[in-house]
């Protein structure tokens, strides 16, 4: 994690530690918007009438999304060091929107500030993709791929950017406001998720082997075992390898 103007946060154990101290006056909304119109452009939505919303417009999305939630998390003055959720917004037939479409908005949190802000980032029809913040809230992982897979916003530099609550072979994005409220849709084949449990698997150091593939390799439970302990169960495992199904000869 980089820091911003070397003030900011540069290891997750600084952002451990805002948790741990005693809460500080925050900003109010006005001092938020201040700080955030003039080094970045953003405006208020006027349709919020209740709490703060910045706007960041469509046409400065793609290069300026990702600069603004850093500078947000980092700034030691901002703390926005929690992202509550993330929602999208289809626009079609609401009441006099002359505006991009689609919207996606950002809620923020402080945890040692306490205060709170709400980024809208406008979307066109035609251009729906904006940068994936994943690698700055680990929650942005799945609430990006709700997104993508509702509404149909690509969230360019996502690690695995795949539906998470309609299948894998759903046409649309049924929270879109022509989607056919009544449509059904038929899953033929099962996406079985092998690809996510090799890679969790490979990311806690287990060999993904071939089915039917005989691994003798160390067993899972080796990296918790003493060697003494490790000595039996290699024994057994060699006296009873019918061949390896996933990783670690398991």
């Amino acid at each position: 994690m980089s820091s911003i103007a070397g003030a900011g946060i540069s290891h997750e154990t600084d952002v451990r530690s805002w948790k741990r101290e005693p809460i500080k006056p925050g900003k109010s909304d006005d001092q938020l918007e201040a700080a955030l119109t003039e080094r970045f452009g953003l405006t208020r939505d006027a349709k919020d009438r209740w709490n703060l919303t910045l706007v960041l417009a469509a046409g400065k999305a793609k290069a300026q999304l990702h600069e603004v939630v850093q500078f947000l998390r980092d700034s030691p003055d901002l703390r926005f060091d929690m992202l509550l959720d993330l929602a999208s917004i289809d626009y079609l037939s609401y009441p006099n929107h002359r505006g991009p479409r689609f919207a996606i908005v950002y809620l923020f949190k402080s945890l040692v500030f306490r205060h709170r802000l709400k980024l809208k980032v406008e979307i066109d029809e035609d251009d729906a993709e904006v940068p994936s913040i994943h690698d700055l809230y680990r929650i942005a992982d799945w609430t990006e791929r709700e997104v993508f897979d509702q509404m149909g916003i690509v969230f360019s530099g996502h690690p695995n950017l795949k539906r998470i609550l309609n299948h894998h072979e759903f046409v649309g994005h049924p929270l879109r406001k022509d989607y056919p409220c009544q449509k059904r849709q038929k899953l033929s084949i099962n996406d079985p998720m092998v690809d996510q449990l090799e890679a969790r698997l490979k990311h806690y150091g287990y060999q993904v082997v071939e089915s039917g593939e005989v691994h003798l390799g160390a067993p899972i439970a080796a990296k918790h075992q003493s060697v003494a302990e490790q000595g039996p169960v290699d024994d057994q495992k060699k006296a009873n390898a019918h061949g390896a199904v996933g990783a670690g000869g398991v």
